[in-house]
């Protein structure tokens, strides 16, 4: 059994290293001024997917002989081993069949965007932050301690929303992205206060702790284990887009196609459901925390429904109709439903991948359509879309973006002044630091 667990962590090792190198080997010529050729490129992408899923479905077959008992993977000396920093991975059924899925799907969109990004500016580097989010999305579903979801969680959103913001030439993609990322940034606090207070709380950073059906249970007060599961409800939501995150989700569109379907349609959007599946038993124990889960999951998907009807572009309309899916998923997972939930995520995710890439493909042969007929053709709507009042609200989406921007972004704005103010103040005081500071 030892050797089966050495073969096993050597194969998950390669598997989550094989995207690194990819990036690697992109990366040391770009910075090099010696940018590949795009065949190359893509290969290197390619061969690195390929290798981690060859590696990850080896590690399914051994498991297969192994049983069902979850592995813990320990790394790592030195420091790492001394208390300060723990490298841990977990391996069972659920980590394996959404690393196999998400790898897939990933290559999938490699080789869609060889042909789709086909001389555009920045190619490499968008194969740069496609390998590296496919490393986020490894640690992230194999991550057996704190330190290794936080490290796949900072991944994935930079990633994500250096992609959104790819076009960077054009003022709008930039902007998206920045916007993007400050809401990931909330999301991030609340994994990093989740990571300090379990640290805290528990006395280790093992999330098996989160994961086990025992575990939080027994070693977390009720009461703490209701504020980690709420900071991860939170930190969930900002990844997913769910309410009230949900507004950056059709800035996200921005980004080049293949980068859409994979991050905001299959992905990505999917990976703060995957959180809140893994520490679903925490939920259990904590009754407040399921309810905001329901309550979330539930508004998410009645709001995106509502928004989807009056969309004008076919990427909104998916995107939002991928997040209508994911409300009900987050309901799913607070209710128990867990292999329900986990069969509804890779369901949409292949779905909206799908959805994604035919999409401009089924706009030409829309287009091909209404004009071989004579003019465009009708679509049916119900009759409460066209009402001034919801229509209003679905265009505006929900006012979500002016409520930010006036309570949350003025706010912080307003501090933000008062603080300099008072900082310049303050200088003036002592000599010499005034005209410093003028001068400047």
């Amino acid at each position: 059994m030892s050797s089966a667990i050495a073969f096993q962590k050597t194969i998950i090792l390669t598997a989550i290293g094989a995207p690194i190198v990819s990036f690697a080997m992109i990366a040391a010529l770009s910075f090099f001024r010696r940018p590949w050729r795009e065949t190359w490129v893509g290969r290197a992408a390619q061969a690195g997917l390929l290798v981690s899923l060859a590696m990850l479905l080896i590690a399914a077959l051994v498991r297969v002989g192994m049983g069902s008992a979850p592995t813990t993977i320990s790394l790592g000396g030195g420091w790492i081993t001394g208390g300060v920093f723990a490298f841990d991975l977990l391996v069972d059924g659920w980590a394996l069949s959404f690393s196999l899925l998400c790898v897939a799907i990933c290559g999938v969109v490699a080789t869609f965007s060889i042909r789709y990004l086909h001389l555009e500016p920045g190619f490499d580097r968008y194969f740069m932050l496609l390998v590296a989010f496919v490393t986020g999305l490894l640690l992230i579903s194999f991550a057996g301690s704190i330190e290794v979801l936080y490290a796949g969680w900072e991944i994935l959103g930079l990633s994500s929303a250096l992609l959104v913001a790819f076009f960077h030439e054009r003022e709008a993609p930039v902007t998206s992205g920045l916007r993007v990322f400050a809401f990931y940034r909330v999301g991030d606090v609340a994994m990093l206060a989740a990571a300090v207070l379990l640290h805290h709380w528990a006395g280790s950073d093992s999330l098996v702790l989160l994961f086990a059906s025992t575990g939080a249970h027994e070693t977390l007060r009720p009461e703490n284990a209701t504020v980690i599961a709420v900071l991860l409800i939170i930190a969930a939501s900002a990844k997913s887009a769910l309410f009230p995150f949900s507004s950056w989700l059709p800035r996200a569109m921005e980004g080049p196609t293949p980068s859409t379907a994979v991050y905001y349609g299959a992905l990505s959007i999917h990976a703060g459901c995957f959180l809140l599946f893994r520490a679903a038993p925490l939920l259990d124990h904590s009754t407040t925390a399921k309810i905001l889960a329901i309550v979330v999951g539930a508004v998410t998907a009645l709001y995106a429904a509502l928004l989807a009807r009056v969309q004008t572009d076919v990427k909104s309309k998916l995107c939002f109709a991928s997040l209508t899916q994911v409300g009900i998923i987050v309901v799913e997972i607070a209710v128990g439903l867990r292999l329900l939930a986990f069969l509804h995520i890779c369901g949409n995710a292949c779905y909206r991948l799908l959805q994604f890439l035919s999409a401009p493909n089924l706009l030409h042969d829309l287009h091909q359509l209404e004009s071989d007929l004579g003019g465009r053709i009708a679509h049916a709507q119900p009759a409460w879309v066209a009402r001034p009042g919801f229509y209003l609200f679905a265009l505006e989406r929900g006012f979500l973006d002016g409520m930010i921007d006036r309570f949350l972004v003025g706010t912080v704005s307003r501090v933000a002044g008062f603080l300099d103010r008072l900082d310049r103040r303050l200088c003036s005081a002592l000599p010499g630091l005034g005209e410093d500071l003028d001068g400047d």
